[in-house]
């Protein structure tokens, strides 16, 4: 049973940071791709980094610059550290896990989700 378990959102304000976490077990974490998703209140879903097994990253104009992506194979865990945190960042943030020969975008579609984790950035 594969599961992908996020952490660390919180209420913070603009201008401040979170570094959120994403725990991954029944899983053979060396994936292809690894990568984070967020969902706005009232919008669909948008991938906004990604990380493959040799560390390439690509990232969403949106975050870039801002958020950075990265992972601990030892441990499992996927990572994004967020800086510079605007409102318009305010989402419930997900991992995703992708098994895939493809390269590893960040808007690929995930085979396996976490449960998400709040962040709200308020003014």
């Amino acid at each position: 049973q594969v599961q992908l378990v996020e952490s660390g959102g919180d209420s913070v304000q603009a201008g401040g940071a979170l570094r959120l976490s994403c725990a991954a077990s029944g899983y053979t974490y060396s994936s292809d791709c690894m990568a984070w998703f967020r969902q706005a209140p009232g919008k669909g879903r948008e991938g906004i980094a990604s990380i493959d097994s040799f560390g390439r990253t690509t990232y969403a104009d949106s975050v870039k610059g801002r958020f950075t992506i990265s992972q601990d194979n030892a441990k499992k865990t996927l990572y994004l550290q967020m800086n510079s945190l605007k409102p318009e960042d305010t989402a419930v943030y997900y991992c995703g896990a992708e098994n895939s020969e493809r390269y590893c975008y960040y808007y690929n579609a995930p085979d396996y989700w976490g449960q998400g984790t709040q962040v709200t950035v308020s003014s």
